[in-house]
């Protein structure tokens, strides 16, 4: 597989991103395992993880990701060199009032925690999950840069992150002479496209890197939903993911342009899941996609998309056809 510059940094990526957030609940143990092994057999090397996952679980599961991923990294001969490793602070993992958001505090006591799960003294990237209006942008860059020189955290970023908020984190940091958010990781898809409109644009210009998730929008991109009540063990029925995901996409509009999709993928001769990471892939601005999967066989599909470029006039068809999902003002 293909490896792509970070942004503007030195490293470089595998061209997909494996996301991990169903390990460990949606995912027992051996599958999580097997599908972290298809994953880097097929030449993924960079990892996507979260001290919050896995998805949807009860609390006492809070954290079995990350362990979950340690434990994978030291089976099968590998060594932590082998893989990029990201992980996420943000979200209350602890019984006190400050054990969340993005206060000094709680990142400083997070990292250790995701460390010592994930079995290694280092992560390659270290993300703030969500912006945190309680706290000032100061601080947290601050306490970023602080684990950046204690060697504890390679390069940082944001996720569910506006514009705005990147360009006033990135001004920030360059006022302050720290370190700054090297990637951000946004939600992406054929059905979400409002990013093109603003963050996008900022990334480009700023080079910061991007790596979106939810590239198929939850699986309504695969075809496999159909209207009515969700299938059971899918994220649209798991814990406190149920709501989310319904409410991002199950509606009938969404259905509606769901098989419009399938109607180009079956002309074209590809599979809806290709198509669909294609179709990310296929935006300059994108770094790495991240993928998921509840059984190794799901990767496949995407995985072909890494190595077989959209055709530009198939592209420009869905463009149209997912064209009201960039303006922000369709049906929620």
């Amino acid at each position: 597989m293909d490896h792509i510059r970070f942004g503007r940094t030195g490293l470089r990526v595998s061209r997909l991103c494996l996301g991990t957030m169903t390990f460990g609940f949606q995912c027992d143990d051996d599958t999580s395992f097997a599908i972290m092994d298809a994953a880097y057999d097929a030449g993924i090397t960079f990892f996507d993880t979260a001290d919050i996952y896995p998805i949807g679980g009860p609390i006492e599961t809070i954290g079995r990701t990350e362990e979950l991923v340690g434990q994978w990294m030291q089976q099968g001969g590998r060594t932590r060199e082998d893989i990029v490793l990201a992980t996420k602070c943000f979200a209350r993992t602890g019984p006190n009032p400050w054990d969340q958001g993005n206060n000094r505090k709680n990142i400083m006591r997070a990292i250790d925690a995701s460390l010592k799960r994930l079995g290694t003294d280092y992560v390659d990237l270290y993300q703030i999950h969500f912006y945190d209006p309680n706290v000032h942008i100061d601080e947290t860059l601050q306490a970023m840069d602080d684990l950046v020189r204690s060697g504890k955290v390679r390069y940082v970023g944001c996720s569910n992150t506006l514009a705005y908020q990147l360009a006033r984190s990135i001004g920030r940091s360059e006022l302050h002479g720290i370190s700054r958010f090297e990637s951000v990781q946004p939600r992406y898809n054929m059905l979400f496209r409002e990013v093109e409109r603003e963050l996008l644009p900022l990334c480009a210009e700023e080079d910061v890197a991007v790596i979106p998730y939810n590239p198929l929008a939850g699986g309504m991109l695969t075809g496999k939903h159909r209207p009515g009540a969700p299938t059971e063990g899918t994220r649209f029925t798991l814990g406190h993911a149920q709501g989310t995901y319904t409410e991002r996409y199950w509606h009938d509009a969404m259905f509606d342009s769901v098989e419009q999709v399938r109607a180009v993928a079956e002309d074209a001769g590809v599979p809806m899941t290709t198509l669909a990471v294609q179709w990310v892939l296929a935006n300059p601005v994108i770094t790495s996609p991240i993928i998921g999967a509840s059984r190794p066989d799901q990767l496949t599909a995407s995985v072909a998309a890494a190595d077989s470029p959209i055709d530009p006039d198939v592209k420009a068809q869905l463009d149209e056809l997912t064209a009201v999902y960039r303006q922000g003002d369709h049906d929620r």
